[in-house]
């Protein structure tokens, strides 16, 4: 071994003890059968992969896919114009950019029952509207689709914001005073200078929030409260509630190898173009 073999000794290691055998411990549950108080024993079989295909979980996996696609276009609408904001702050922008890293100080679940006091019948909203006489009953601000999306936004909108403004700001300003000298108004130097130019940022921001939006579990557990089933709610309850381990496992796999085609894919078509 060369002395550059050496050095890559502890990634590899790294990656074989925290990656790869937990993913061929995961493999060899999903070929397994359920016991009878749970858990995992033998004969071997592919069955857990055959009821993946029941239109049930189909139906959960589409719509797993519809959420995570809408809280990825919502994060990029509304993360774009902030980085880009930021970008151009000056001397502000490392305040702005403490601004959207501040909920990351604080747990994920503690923000997830923030949103619950403030969307519940007796919240926040529901009081402020009912005292301003612009409601007679309580709004059902939770427990739908809409809150769930809203959860998801909410907790991944930082990780589009970053990726666009490393990109944004790196973009020369004098391009856009020479589209501006070309005759172009700012909203055509945007979609023919800003966006083409920030394009790998917005593929990093897609993939950082997609991603974990499509195995998300507690947001829609929470905010969903059991009406809004996502595939992460289904992989959850197989280890938990259900005892079904080797079902778990096998959805799990089917997640992981879905997440990574669409990845391939994407990544290929941002490469083309």
């Amino acid at each position: 071994m060369n002395l550059r073999s050496w050095f890559l000794v502890p990634a590899r290691l790294t990656i074989g003890l925290f990656f790869a055998a937990p993913l061929a411990i995961v493999c060899g549950y999903s070929l397994l059968t359920r016991g009878d108080y749970g858990g995992a024993e033998r004969p071997w079989t592919l069955e857990n992969y055959t009821r993946l295909a029941d239109p049930l979980y189909a139906q959960i996996l589409l719509r797993s896919i519809a959420m995570a696609a809408a809280a990825t276009l919502l994060c990029l609408v509304l993360g774009f114009p902030l980085a880009l904001f930021i970008s151009r702050a000056g001397k502000r922008k490392n305040l702005y950019l403490q601004l959207v890293v501040l909920p990351f100080w604080t747990s994920f679940l503690v923000r997830t029952y923030a949103w619950l006091f403030l969307l519940r019948d007796t919240g926040l909203v529901n009081t402020l509207l009912a005292r301003a006489g612009l409601i007679h009953h309580p709004l059902a601000l939770l427990y739908n689709n809409g809150a769930v999306l809203l959860g998801l936004v909410y907790g991944y909108l930082p990780f589009m914001v970053l990726p666009l403004y490393a990109a944004l700001e790196k973009i020369d300003p004098a391009l856009l005073e020479a589209a501006a000298d070309l005759g172009a108004r700012p909203l055509t130097a945007v979609r023919r200078v800003i966006i083409p130019l920030s394009r790998p940022g917005i593929v990093a921001g897609s993939i950082l929030v997609f991603i974990p939006c499509l195995g998300a579990y507690l947001t829609p557990d929470l905010m969903g409260g059991g009406k809004t089933v996502m595939i992460g709610n289904l992989v959850q309850n197989q280890f938990t509630t259900s005892r079904d381990w080797p079902f778990g496992s096998a959805a799990s796999l089917i997640l992981l190898a879905f997440t990574s085609l669409l990845l391939y894919v994407f990544l290929r078509r941002a490469e083309v173009r």
